[in-house]
This record gives C-alpha cells, sequence and structure tokens, in this order.
C-alpha cells in the first residue's frame, strides 16, 4: 500500500491493511514520516515504511503539489526496489493524490494489478479547499489526472455509491468501480467496552467533536451555537471537546476568546486512532458539521457512525447523504452555515430524553447493519480476486 498520510492517523488505510492481515495477508505500507516518527515498523501486524516527507496543511497549492511529487518519486523508488526483495503481488494506492498510481509504474509494466482506491474526488476537492485556483483550465487538468490514474488501475475502489455514479458519469467501466464504505470498526468502537455516561450526569452536557480542524468541518458553527446557548439557555451547561489539528485551529481559538466561550472550549490535538472511542464515551452528544459544497454533497462522515456506535446521540449537518442513511427519528439535522439551527438540534437532543434515547438505538442499528466487519468481506473478496488474476 501506498499512502499519503500518516498511517497511524489514516482510518482507512489501517482498516484495510489490517483486514488483509487478519486474512492471512502479509502487508507493506509506504507512507509519511514525522520527525519523531521511525523509519520502519509494525503496526498491528502491518509493516510501515516512512519515508522523509511531511504534511503542510493550511499551505498554498504550490506547496501540495510539491508535496505530492516529491512523495510520488520517493514512494516510487522505494516500491521497485521493496519489490525485488518482495515480489508484490498487488500495489494498492490510497488517493489524494490520484496521480500517486503512477508510484506502480515500474511493476505495473511487469504485470502487478493495482489497486486504486480513491477517498475523495480530487477534482472537487481542490474546488472546495482552493476557491482561487478553482479557474477552469487548473479543473480540467484535475480532471485529466484523475481520468488517466484511473485508466492506469486494474480496479478503482470508492467510498460510496454516489461517488461510484460520478466515476460511471464520467465513462468509467461500471465493472471497474467498486464500493467499500468508510464504516466503523465495530471491535474498536465498543460502547461496552468503556464505562457508561448518563446523559448530562454531572450537570453539564459534554459534546465532542472528533475530526479535523480544517475549513472543510464548520467547527465554528459549533462554537457559534455554542454561544448562542449560552446567551440564550443559561440552564443548559454546555461544554465542547475538540479532538483533532489543522489549519483553522488558530482562528477558531480566537473566536472561542471572542464570543467568551473559551472556558467551555478544550482543545485536545490529534489523538491516537486507538483514543478516539474513550473520548467519545465521555461525552453526551457528538457533532459531524460539516460545510456544505458539491464536494462534500457526495461525502458522508464517518463520525456519525463512531458516534452511533459509541451510544451517542448525533448532530449532523443536513447533506444529501446523511439523510438518504439516517432516517427522520434517528439524528438530528440543522442546516449548514447556520449557528441557530444547530442549536435548535442540540436543545432538542438534551430537553427530550425518551426520543433521544430511542435515536441513540435506531441508530445503533444502523451501525449493526452496515459496520467495517461488513465492508471487510467485501474489500479482501475484491483483493483476493485481483491477487487471483
Amino acid at each position: 500500500m501506498i499512502v499519503h498520510s500518516y498511517y497511524d492517523e489514516d482510518p482507512r488505510a489501517r482498516r484495510e491493511a489490517e483486514a488483509l492481515v487478519a486474512a492471512g495477508h502479509p502487508v507493506d505500507v509506504i507512507a509519511l514520516r514525522r520527525d519523531d516518527d521511525a523509519t520502519e515498523s509494525e503496526v498491528a501486524g502491518v509493516h510501515v515504511r516512512r519515508l522523509g516527507v511531511q504534511r503542510h496543511q493550511g499551505a498554498g497549492i504550490g506547496v501540495y503539489l510539491r508535496e505530492y511529487l516529491s512523495f510520488l518519486v520517493r514512494s516510487g523508488w522505494a516500491l521497485a526496489g521493496a519489490h525485488r526483495r518482495r515480489r508484490y503481488g498487488l500495489v494498492q494506492v490510497h488517493s489524494l493524490p490520484d496521480f500517486l498510481a503512477f508510484a506502480a509504474l515500474p511493476l505495473r509494466l511487469r504485470g502487478v494489478p493495482l489497486l486504486l482506491d480513491l477517498h475523495e474526488a480530487m477534482p472537487e476537492f481542490f474546488r472546495s479547499r482552493f476557491p482561487r485556483a478553482s479557474n477552469p483550465l487548473f479543473h480540467a487538468l484535475l480532471r485529466a489526472q484523475e481520468r488517466l490514474s484511473i485508466a492506469f488501475a486494474s480496479a478503482v475502489l470508492t467510498v460510496n455509491e454516489p461517488m461510484a455514479e460520478r466515476l460511471v458519469s464520467l465513462g468509467v467501466r461500471p465493472a471497474k468501480v467498486h464500493v467499500v464504505a468508510n464504516r466503523p470498526s465495530l471491535e474498536r468502537f465498543d460502547a461496552s467496552a468503556h464505562p457508561a455516561r448518563p446523559f448530562g450526569e454531572d450537570g453539564m452536557v459534554r459534546i465532542v467533536y472528533a475530526g479535523a480542524l480544517t475549513p472543510t468541518y464548520e467547527v465554528d458553527v459549533v462554537l457559534d451555537a455554542v454561544a448562542w446557548l449560552a446567551d440564550r439557555r443559561p440552564d443548559l451547561r454546555l461544554s465542547l471537546d475538540l479532538y483533532g489539528r489543522g489549519d483553522s485551529e488558530v482562528a477558531l481559538r480566537a473566536q472561542a476568546e471572542r464570543l467568551a466561550i473559551a472556558d467551555r472550549v478544550r482543545f485536545h490535538g490529534r489523538i491516537p486512532i486507538d483514543a478516539v472511542p474513550s473520548a467519545i464515551a465521555a461525552a453526551d452528544i457528538g457533532v459531524a458539521p460539516t460545510r456544505r459544497d458539491r464536494f462534500t454533497d457526495v461525502s458522508l462522515s464517518t463520525k456519525l457512525f463512531e458516534y452511533a456506535a459509541m451510544g451517542k446521540p448525533v448532530v449532523a449537518t443536513r447533506l444529501p447523504l446523511v439523510e438518504q442513511t439516517f432516517a427522520p427519528g434517528t439524528a438530528w439535522t440543522y442546516e449548514a452555515g447556520e449557528p441557530a439551527s444547530m442549536a435548535a438540534a442540540i436543545v432538542a437532543v438534551a430537553d427530550d430524553a425518551a426520543r433521544r434515547d430511542a435515536a441513540v438505538e435506531a441508530c445503533r442499528s444502523i451501525v449493526l447493519d452496515a459496520s467495517w466487519e461488513h465492508e471487510a468481506k467485501r474489500y479482501v473478496a475484491l483483493v483476493d480476486a485481483l491477487l487471483d488474476h
């Protein structure tokens, strides 16, 4: 596997690699390396080799592209060298970027199959993340690299049906596209493995967000909603725990100070994946705030499933896939960008214990039917089919 991320922080890459190890396949991963990371280590049976490339979250588009190209060259060189010793049966590349698929060029020329795992729609991601760079020419180049990368791969994975339909609409053969959804592992997100917290047991309603602090996620709306409630519902004592990092953190800290709610908001930074379940277990409400645009209209945050698996009521942005997946009465949704709408959803959770309990049970049923344990079987079967071929 080649993945342009810090492997220990990438839930999808880890779930897939560990599923392959559990099925009896040896797996090597080539990933990014932070200054204090070991060059090589074993993580849950997966051999991880880390190259001297780091992420530059929040940087300009030129820095991103240089980072991508540096990792493309280094990972391709590392893969070719390792293949002489290991004789790989399959290469899987995790996007972004899509063109990282070409790191596998020497192995593809020798007939090794390539599985391209598209976590995001790269053209739409860049349009959302860098609005000023979304001119027609640049967008056309992104579309071209996406098509070339897909054509170069033996098979393509994506995260949901709308993403798969998008690829087919671009001319990709339906038989080449496979869906393996992002879902939490119920072995990792097991509510029974953590102390149960009765809702608001200490007189405080604890809200949790576990995810990136980037413009894609409107955590600023969460802060505005907490301030709105502090002013209009002083009887409802709230606190907000933020687990994650990103280029929005400085602005969010300043916003909390400006709104006079800094004493209610705690920035914990990034925590290990294995520590996320206990952080959620200690809360009362899980929030999944997502800024709405063309990119997020075909996305569904795994955070919703993680909160639900841990038995917490969920408040999420009213996105198409959220409404399709979570029927009315299972999750509370709010209008994107509207703090008052989010505040109303939080109040509805806090004030109606009967509906809250029913929603938690209904959400848990959805998660049980759509857990990673189900998706892993589909994923491993696809890998086995490529290896057999």
